[in-house]
């Protein structure tokens, strides 16, 4: 166990010391200006693309279908060069390249970029990658580099892609696009899959919503809140992101009024205004759930303790933001106590877990400590149904990818930190954890069995979406409220 605590320590430190270049590529990137007309995931900061992320070569489309002995099968990877997540570009490449490296394929060079050589051929077919798409959080860019792996480069299937806008824009795409499969990247709003529905889009990670199944019980039942407010970048992600957490806090019985949700506009850099409205209700609520994400999170906890004063941990929950590195390293002891939700175990001792974590380090050392990343684990789980249902079908596309929908409907991932399957939608369910953050690093200790997204039956293709004032705050049956799977007792956390 010592051992184990010591390695545990040791991918922390790790993630800490990446999480600080990550840091500083976005305050370079601040810098060097920015733009706020798009709704990205978080407030970006405009980067300039590394050479290595430039789009390749156009080649001729080749044909709609894989048809015939050895026909390649085209992939194309997306996700964000620039903007707020651009420094985690090769990250996310990383993870959807990690199944293709486990079934023998090489990295070609250092970075994920710089692409693999000796790539898998299911049933023959070689998996030839056309290229990657270059996006930076706004649909606009994200629909633009989509075309140009598809159209130009003929990519048959994409994994990708990674912000909440983006998403629902690429989903929209593949509905209008049959002849494609597309598997989602990190992206996590709700309409992606819940509303949109596209037949050819599947999505093998939770939405924001389910990455916070946990934390309204354990604010309720462990912190002993009765009234809270919430505060969120106001755009897509983060209303399925609040939904979440404002849906189980409510059903178990807390109270989160509209007027206690306060939505800061995205691109936001000044948070003192917000932090006053925060300030005004201090006293009359027992805690607030953070949902401002990436480049804002820290500003905005920042602008709390110049107006409100130095923050009790366990007044405050955030959603996946607050077990990032780039914020604990900022904010130091600080941060110590506050819990956060995801469906990423970090800190798991199942052989599984362990040989994900240990694996991404020997294949990436340049990127070691980031195993433990949503993005990394998102990317990877896609590329890993992808091949599942490419080996079931011996990599026949025929028959506008029949064969291979249906294959990729039914995967089951023996994911690394739990289960993954599709529900009706092609939207996944898998398990969820609740983490405090100690000087340590993350410490798990709830864990919620296999999360859809109905969210209990909250959320259905009928209910309108997570906005501003959705969903209202009403009491209801959750099956997992009061029932979380203890990994480790909240209290000893907690010290008390």
């Amino acid at each position: 166990m010592e051992q184990h605590g010591s390695r545990q320590q040791g991918r922390w430190r790790l993630w800490v010391l990446v999480g600080v270049l990550v840091l500083a590529l976005a305050a370079l990137a601040a810098a060097c200006g920015g733009d706020d007309e798009a709704a990205p995931e978080t407030a970006p900061a405009e980067t300039e693309a590394p050479a290595e992320t430039e789009a390749p070569a156009e080649t001729e489309a080749p044909a709609e279908t894989t048809e015939g002995d050895g026909a390649p099968i085209k992939l194309g990877i997306l996700s964000d060069c620039e903007g707020a997540f651009g420094a985690f570009y090769e990250v996310d490449i990383g993870g959807a390249h990690m199944p293709m490296i486990a079934r023998g394929a090489t990295p070609a060079g250092a970075n994920p970029t710089d692409g693999l050589e000796n790539l898998p051929a299911p049933g023959g077919h070689p998996i030839e990658i056309v290229g990657y798409g270059c996006a930076d959080d706004t649909p606009e860019k994200a629909i633009e580099e989509t075309r140009r792996l598809i159209e130009q480069l003929g990519a048959e299937i994409m994994i990708g892609p990674l912000s909440g806008d983006e998403g629902i824009a690429v989903a929209n795409y593949a509905k209008e696009h049959p002849e494609v499969t597309i598997l989602n990247g990190t992206s996590g709003a709700q309409d992606t899959t819940l509303k949109v529905q596209a037949p050819n889009f599947f999505r093998f990670n939770s939405d924001g919503a389910q990455w916070n199944a946990g934390l309204g019980d354990y604010a309720y039942n462990v912190l002993g809140w009765r009234t809270a407010a919430a505060i969120s970048d106001d755009y897509s992600f983060a209303y399925t992101s609040a939904a979440g957490f404002i849906a189980e806090f409510c059903a178990v019985g807390g109270q989160i009024p509209n007027e206690n949700r306060i939505w800061p506009p995205l691109n936001e850099t000044d948070y003192s205004s917000y932090a006053a409205q925060l300030a005004e209700i201090w006293d009359e609520v027992d805690g607030v759930f953070l949902g401002v994400g990436g480049a804002g999170a820290i500003p905005l906890l920042k602008a709390m303790e110049e107006t409100i004063g130095p923050i009790d941990p366990q007044k405050v929950v955030g959603n996946l933001f607050y077990g990032d590195p780039v914020i604990v390293q900022e904010l130091g002891d600080r941060a110590v106590g506050i819990a956060s939700a995801d469906s990423m175990w970090p800190d798991s001792t199942d052989p599984k877990a362990t040989a994900w974590l240990e694996t991404w380090d020997a294949t990436w050392p340049d990127l070691a400590g980031f195993a433990g990343s949503v993005f990394a684990y998102n990317y990877n789980s896609a590329a890993e149904a992808m091949l599942q249902a490419l080996e079931a079908v011996g990599g026949d596309l025929s028959d506008g990818h029949a064969a291979f929908r249906e294959a990729l409907a039914g995967v089951v991932l023996d994911a690394p930190f739990g289960q993954i399957s599709l529900d009706a939608n092609r939207q996944a369910i898998q398990d969820n954890f609740v983490r405090i953050l100690t000087a340590e690093g993350p410490v798990t200790v709830w864990k919620i069995p296999q999360v859809a997204q109905d969210f209990g039956g909250t959320f259905t293709a009928e209910t309108p979406p997570p906005d501003r004032t959705n969903p209202t705050c009403e009491p209801r049956e959750l099956p997992w409220a009061g029932k979380a799977e203890v990994i480790t007792a909240p209290e000893e956390v907690l010290g008390g």
